[in-house]
């Protein structure tokens, strides 16, 4: 049977007719998850189908948001291109803070920093802490920062600020690829992180500042002289190395610290630099937490660290600093929400935090948890325990200063089109109160990148990874200059 191109026509005209009309018939239906389901509801049967409003909507939504995002970008893109190309090698005895050209920009486009009551004095403190010479920032945080994303962009910001060198924690045993450092180890070396699931924890649970620790020997519930007697003596080896793609200022570093503790039976340890032996002793086998220095005149060209012992103890990483300024510790931990940090050992927490001394804390969290809530309820639960831990880390500090960063836009499909989980907001807004009213400051990363819907745009601009959760390169740069400037805005009384 043959038809004209006409009646061909005419059949997909009516049939798309037929479709739109029958989106006037859809209703939309808020379910207990939050989400809002569009269709045909018949008992316990639904039947997917757009509202005609959400379908000829959605256009208009997109061009605003794509138009809000730009906006962001084209302001934030040309600092981010300054940064990259100024890249010189780092002098001590030469350096000039990198003032941001704020000419090039327009700060009103930029996401403040939200602060608690007194936030002419929180920032006052902040910014002692950033000039008094030492200051230490340790950022927490989900996959958000594996890799020193994220991180690496914000400590070279404010090293070249404040002064400071080094990409400060790196942990022995790296499962993921780090721009920052280059620590390689012998094959005997294991990882145990306490925010793994997958993996059982040690009784002890001393698990260190950093909340991870590693070992080149089995570990052992009971330690006698017959099981010393028993067992053969290890070695393990340590290699630091000097990263060929990173920032200028974090490829010099002369302050090493070795991180340990739990360690229950000798170890002696030997550092050599090209080659040549230039410490060695024995580590303090008292169970305690203690810091290995090894402090050099330049950065080392080929440094090595040499173990040996019949039981390891527990190694909770390294610190690459220089001899003073800003150093700031990249803590990633993937699948984490932030909720473990009590569970940890207080005491050994405490120990190594006395050694550290950090002045800030930053705590990025969220992105796991996000999938799973189901109502507000749970929301306020989660906000809770989250505020707990934060509360407790800090209560080990001496006064340090404590922001937040919120989680991202994160889009789910529902109804064929990716939008941001219904709950996102309102977790983002409640985290927001419960941080104000705890003295945590707050930092909207989902409101920085333009708000809800955000996410799908960022990955369409190649900001953002396929995943609509994880930012590109470029996207991590841009985001991380967000919050570098929304901070610099705040410190340098710029309204």
């Amino acid at each position: 049977m043959n038809y004209s191109p006409f009646k061909i026509c005419l059949y997909i005209v009516l049939t798309l007719l037929v479709l739109l009309g029958v989106m006037y018939l859809s209703n939309a239906k808020q379910l207990d998850s939050g989400k809002v389901q569009e269709g045909f509801f018949v008992g316990d049967v639904t039947i997917k189908y757009p509202t005609a409003e959400s379908f000829l909507e959605q256009g208009k939504r997109e061009k605003a948001d794509i138009k809000a995002l730009d906006s962001i970008v084209e302001n934030i893109e040309v600092l981010v291109e300054d940064i990259d190309v100024k890249q010189e090698p780092f002098k001590e005895e030469n350096f000039v803070p990198k003032i941001p050209d704020l000419t090039k920009i327009d700060t009103s486009k930029v996401q403040r920093i939200n602060y608690p009551v007194g936030q002419t004095d929180y920032i006052a403190q902040l910014r002692q802490h950033l000039k008094s010479g030492q200051c230490r920032i340790i950022h927490y945080g989900d996959s958000q920062l594996e890799g020193d994303r994220i991180s690496a962009y914000l400590r070279n910001r404010l090293q070249g600020l404040y002064g400071g060198s080094g990409p400060g924690f790196a942990p022995i045993v790296q499962v993921y690829d780090n721009i920052s450092s280059v620590v390689n180890h012998s094959d005997n070396w294991t990882r145990h992180a306490y925010f793994d699931p997958t993996q059982t924890k040690f009784p002890h649970k001393k698990y260190g500042a950093y909340s991870s620790m590693s070992r080149f020997t089995p570990a052992y519930e009971t330690v006698d002289s017959l099981l010393l007697d028993s067992l053969s003596t290890t070695k393990a080896t340590i290699s630091i190395g000097i990263p060929t793609k990173s920032y200028a200022l974090l490829k010099k570093f002369n302050k090493i610290g070795l991180h340990y503790g739990n360690a229950v039976a000798p170890t002696s340890i030997k550092v050599y630099n090209d080659g040549a032996l230039i410490k060695s002793q024995s580590l303090i086998a008292d169970g305690n937490y203690h810091k290995f220095a090894i402090e050099l005149g330049a950065t080392p060209s080929n440094l090595s660290i040499e173990l040996e012992g019949k039981i390891s103890p527990d190694f909770y990483g390294l610190t690459l600093d220089g001899n003073s300024g800003v150093s700031l510790d990249n803590v990633a931990m993937r699948g984490s929400s932030g909720t473990i940090f009590a569970g940890t050992n207080g005491t050994n927490f405490q120990q190594m935090y006395q050694q550290l001394q950090p002045k800030l804390l930053i705590f990025q969290y969220g992105g796991n948890s996000v999938p799973y809530i189901k109502d507000s309820t749970g929301v306020a639960e989660y906000a809770g325990y989250l505020k707990n831990h934060i509360t407790w880390v800090k209560r080990k500090t001496n006064n340090a200063n404590v922001i937040f960063i919120g989680p991202s836009d994160m889009t789910t499909l529902e109804n064929g089109e990716m939008i941001t989980y219904p709950l996102l907001p309102y977790l983002n807004e409640t985290l927001k109160k419960v941080c104000l009213e705890n003295g945590i400051a707050f930092w909207s990363m989902f409101d920085a990148m333009g708000g809800k819907s955000s996410m799908k745009h960022w990955v369409d601009e190649g900001l953002a990874a396929n995943d609509y959760t994880h930012f590109s390169p470029k996207g991590t740069k841009i985001i991380s200059e967000l919050f570098f400037l929304a901070l610099y805005l705040d410190l340098s009384d710029i309204k």
